[in-house]
C-alpha cells in the first residue's frame, strides 16, 4: 500500500495497532476487562456513537435495545479489524473514519455516547468530549471507562514522566496522567455515577492501573 495514502490517515500508529489488536481479546478474557465491558454497557439505549472502537471489542456487549452504533476510529489497521467485528456484532453498526475531536456526525443525534479506554489518547482532551457534549442530545449520557491519574503522588509523579518522555509514541498516544473524570466534568457533564478500581486488581499496580468506570450525562441546557 502507498506510504501517501497511509499518511492520509488523521492517526496511525501500525506497530502499536497490530500489537493491540493481538494482545486486547487475550486481556479482556483473562484480565476481566469483557466483564467490565458488560457493565460499561448495561442498559444502554437507543442510538449510539462509540469514538476510538479500535478493533470492535465492546462491539459484542452491546445490548439489543441500541438501535444502532455510529463506532468512529481514526486508525486504519484498528479499523479494519473493527469491520470483521461488526459483522459478528447483535446490532447494527455502523463504522467510519474520524477523530473524536471533529466528529462526522451532527449535533444532538444520539441517546448515548460511548468511551472505552481511548480519552487517553486523543490530541485535545477538552475537544473530544466538546464534541461529544454536541453529538449527545439534552440529557443524553455518557458511559466512560478509562485509565487515569494515580491517587498518590508517587506513581502520579512516574505517570507524568512517561507522558513527557516516550511513552505516547510507543503505546498510540496514550497518557497515562490526564484526569477524565475532572475534564468530563469541565466538559459541562454532569456525573451520575462512577465505580474507581485499580486493574489488575491484584499484584504490583502500572502506569494504567487507576480506572474509572461511569456515567456522564448532558445538561438540558
Amino acid at each position: 500500500m502507498p506510504t501517501s495514502r497511509l499518511s492520509s490517515d488523521p492517526v496511525h500508529h501500525p506497530l502499536f495497532a497490530r500489537f493491540y489488536a493481538r494482545v486486547s481479546p487475550t486481556a479482556d478474557v483473562r484480565g476481566g476487562i469483557a466483564a467490565i465491558r458488560n457493565e460499561l454497557l448495561h442498559g444502554v439505549s437507543g442510538r449510539v456513537i462509540e469514538i476510538g472502537a479500535g478493533n470492535g471489542l465492546n462491539f459484542a456487549h452491546y445490548p439489543r435495545a441500541v438501535s444502532e452504533v455510529v463506532a468512529v476510529e481514526p486508525e486504519r489497521v484498528l479499523r479494519r479489524r473493527a469491520a470483521a467485528a461488526a459483522l459478528r456484532a447483535e446490532v447494527p453498526v455502523d463504522l467510519v473514519p474520524g477523530v473524536a475531536e471533529a466528529l462526522p456526525v451532527k449535533s444532538e443525534a444520539f441517546d448515548a455516547a460511548v468511551a472505552s479506554l481511548v480519552l487517553c489518547t486523543v490530541r485535545s482532551l477538552p475537544r473530544a468530549l466538546s464534541e461529544l457534549y454536541r453529538v449527545l442530545r439534552p440529557d443524553g449520557e455518557l458511559r466512560f471507562f478509562e485509565h487515569g491519574l494515580a491517587p498518590g503522588p508517587g506513581m502520579a509523579a512516574v505517570q507524568r514522566t512517561l507522558d513527557r518522555t516516550g511513552w505516547p509514541r510507543l503505546f498510540g498516544n496514550c497518557h497515562t496522567a490526564r484526569d477524565p473524570l475532572a475534564s468530563i466534568e469541565a466538559a459541562g457533564f454532569r456525573i451520575v455515577s462512577q465505580r474507581v478500581f485499580r486493574l489488575p486488581e491484584r499484584g504490583p499496580a502500572l502506569p494504567t492501573s487507576y480506572c474509572v468506570l461511569g456515567t456522564a450525562r448532558r445538561g438540558v441546557d
